[in-house]
């Protein structure tokens, strides 16, 4: 067995393309980064892909200067899904255990989850994941793990995450025609929370969001699971189309703007602060003031948060998780933002940094390389492009029962 594996990040976003690739040692088990690329995009709308042929090109530009960086050919990715098509819904499933003596094997937890992908799902969606929260053994509830233990009747309460099937139609015929292999098509945040979120902030209760250009994502724990996921079609790149609609500017000095005077609180700026816009477009003649621009800001942001706060209402989290809120994504880097969401939505907010990753890459140290840090690190857990994962870990997070089934055949072909 080759004693180094790699694993490729391919983060698809409708404002950057970001590609991360890390050498697994299968012998100690070290990861490390060893390259990052990161280029425009172009043919993406709030996170989903609207013309190929430019997605193509750019996906392209960025694995072209990913394998310039490490000398290291990338042949598969694993590659993060957006747009508001995605949904969620909790699902229950039950079986009989297959032994004879009563004892958990893998086949059983396997069958378990597979049943609970027994719902209605419209034509036009596809399962993308399964997450298991618990299972339930002969009444017995709250089971992280059944695998080894004895019983009759087996339970599991699952998070279905479904996408829209034209979406990731176009987006798997992108990444065929960028001359890649999509080893796993993974939920960016999801992705992101494998970067940014440690096991014990899980177990307490935590929500990553993702604040990206097109949309916002959202993924919430609790005793280390998954209970719930959404995408809201609306992120920073809207903020930037506000100012530009408010000083009457190019989309182009509008994002210059917010970048060099963007903040979140109107407070913190002087009122009688001027910008004088000539100095970002020789064509713009007038001035404004930066707490005008700072309202604006201000003013998209609330609707984006309530989004949010409304998301966790749903689920009866609002104000109630412990470890509080984390803010991945390239929107998270505007000043002041941390205490703009701890105004909102009343609870403890920090930003998300790609956390226990080696690197000497500064570049990924930045919350929007987070989804694609973490696609890296999601490929080293479960996925099989990191050739040394075990079987278990395989399948008790990933895939639908079927795909998961014919993986464990062939994966079990080549043990002695």
């Amino acid at each position: 067995m080759a004693k180094e594996s790699y694993i490729v990040g391919l983060d698809i976003g409708t404002s950057n393309i970001r590609a991360v690739q890390a050498k697994l040692n299968q012998l100690d088990g070290a990861l490390s980064i060893i390259g990052a690329s990161e280029v425009p995009s172009l043919g993406l709308r709030r996170g989903v892909i609207v013309d190929i042929e430019e997605a193509v090109s750019c996906a392209s530009s960025a694995l072209e200067k990913l394998e310039r960086m490490t000398g290291v050919p990338v042949v598969g990715a694993n590659v993060s899904v957006g747009g508001n098509h995605i949904s969620s819904q909790a699902s229950h499933g039950v079986i009989a255990v297959s032994r004879a003596d009563g004892v958990i094997t893998e086949s059983d937890i396997v069958r378990c989850v597979d049943a609970s992908q027994a719902i209605s799902i419209p034509q036009n969606k596809e399962v993308l994941h399964v997450f298991p929260k618990t299972f339930t053994l002969d009444g017995q509830s709250g089971i992280k793990d059944p695998l080894g233990m004895t019983g009759i009747r087996l339970e599991v309460d699952s998070i279905i995450v479904q996408a829209g099937l034209p979406y990731i139609r176009n987006l798997n015929r992108a990444i065929a025609q960028a001359g890649l292999e999509a080893e796993e098509l993974v939920l960016a945040p999801c992705a992101a929370a494998e970067a940014v979120l440690s096991k014990r902030q899980k177990d307490l209760g935590v929500a990553v969001v993702d604040l990206g250009a097109g949309t916002t994502g959202m993924a919430v724990y609790e005793e280390g699971e998954l209970i719930h996921t959404v995408v809201c079609p609306v992120g920073s790149q809207h903020i930037t189309n506000d100012i530009a609609i408010g000083l009457r500017s190019s989309i182009e000095t509008a994002e210059r703007v917010k970048i060099q005077f963007g903040h979140c609180i109107p407070k913190a700026v002087a009122k009688n602060e001027e910008i004088d816009l000539s100095k970002f477009d020789p064509s713009e003649e007038h001035a404004t003031t930066r707490s005008y621009v700072v309202e604006i800001i201000e003013a998209r942001l609330e609707e984006i948060f309530s989004l949010v706060n409304n998301e966790l209402k749903k689920i009866h989290r609002d104000g109630k998780l412990p470890s509080g809120i984390v803010l991945t994504g390239g929107g998270s880097k505007l000043p002041g933002i941390v205490d703009f969401v701890k105004n909102q939505l009343k609870l403890p907010v920090s930003l998300g940094l790609p956390e226990n990753t080696n690197t000497v890459i500064d570049r990924v140290d930045d919350p929007s390389f987070a989804t694609a840090v973490g696609l890296v690190l999601w490929g080293e857990r479960f996925g099989q492009s990191a050739h040394g994962a075990k079987l278990d870990n395989v399948f008790k997070n990933l895939l639908s029962g079927k795909v998961a089934e014919k993986l464990k055949k062939w994966l079990k072909s080549f043990l002695p």
